[in-house]
């Protein structure tokens, strides 16, 4: 087999291999006080699909951008500014709130996300900051504006059907599972049956010779910049439904989340390689490795530095196929 085709083989199996091996660890450790098992239960995966279903959303939007060859460090703060966006949208009057409806008050919500990726876009073509620096200012703005819109404060969304995006059931599976289910199919069939995800692996792999083919990196930038922070945005109303409040604090770490996800699963932070299928593998390697390490009573900050290590390991491969 050629080193290219068996190093492609090892990016796709390795984060598979690695998820069924922590489900079948925690399969046989993780069981309750009676000896009955409490990990591989339909009730515990519609928990974890609760649970993730925010990351992963983000995630396949971070996965589009760093495939470009950029990177998206303020989702976390734009979360946060979506959700108490929202929050004071659906507020009645005499709170200080505007009194729109539910699906009205996430609709902007979601529109607001996706304004927020246009600036980071307008900023990295227009201005022609590095992602990395662009982002991060937008990361302290966001941060920064959404205190001042709640005054530092939680701001209550305890509207008549807040509830229903993020915790009903839809033919027996939680709505939100329903929109990674969607969102994920969306995003595969741009990056794969596309003209636009074509151009999207021509940026990020290779820009000088994407420039002379003729493709407009300005609008593929503009894209993935924009729809990242949509589903950004389409996160945040699933949080803002489970919380039914908009927290000005909320997203915290949500970009490293995110970007552990895309990197894990098999993506390239230097561009041009990566697939939704691998970034839902690599949340779902966070999410099992992070619910199975709380049924053992694992030390979160013990998680922490677990799902670290493994950032660093997946990193390490990638450079070591790169250069191989």
């Amino acid at each position: 087999m050629p080193t290219s085709q068996l190093q492609s083989s090892l990016r796709r199996l390795l984060p598979l291999t690695g998820l069924v091996a922590l489900i079948i660890f925690f399969t046989f450790k993780a069981r309750a006080t009676d000896g009955t098992q409490s990990f591989l239960t339909l009730d515990n995966f519609f928990n974890i699909a609760r649970q993730q279903s925010v990351i992963l959303l983000i995630a396949f939007g971070m996965t589009l951008v760093i495939i470009s060859g950029g990177i998206d460090l303020s989702v976390g703060s734009v979360s946060a500014f979506c959700g108490v966006t929202a929050a004071l949208l659906m507020m009645s009057p005499e709170k200080g709130g505007m009194g729109l409806s539910v699906p009205v008050a996430m609709a902007a919500g979601v529109a607001v996300g996706a304004l927020w990726g246009v600036v980071n876009a307008l900023l990295v073509t227009m201005l022609r900051l590095p992602p990395f620096i662009a982002t991060l200012g937008t990361m302290g703005i966001a941060r920064g504006l959404t205190n001042i819109l709640s005054h530092g404060g939680t701001v209550d969304a305890t509207a008549n059907g807040i509830e229903v995006l993020g915790n009903n059931d839809w033919l027996k599976l939680p709505l939100p599972l329903w929109i990674i289910i969607a969102s994920g199919l969306v995003c595969y069939l741009i990056l794969n049956k596309s003209v636009m995800g074509r151009t999207i692996f021509a940026v990020g792999g290779n820009p000088q010779a994407a420039r002379f083919a003729g493709i407009d990196q300005r609008k593929t930038l503009f894209f993935v910049y924009t729809l990242c922070s949509a589903l950004t945005g389409l996160a945040a109303m699933i949080e803002l439904s489970q919380s039914q409040s908009g927290q000005p604090g909320g997203g915290m770490n949500y970009e490293l989340s995110t970007i552990a996800a895309v990197v894990i699963g098999g993506g390239s932070l230097l561009g041009g390689v990566g697939t939704i299928s691998g970034t839902l593998i690599g949340a779902m390697v966070i999410a099992v490795l992070r619910n199975g390490s709380n049924l053992l009573g694992v030390d979160p900050f013990l998680q922490q530095v677990i799902v670290g290590i493994l950032i660093i390991a997946a990193v390490g491969f990638d450079q070591w196929q790169k250069k191989a």
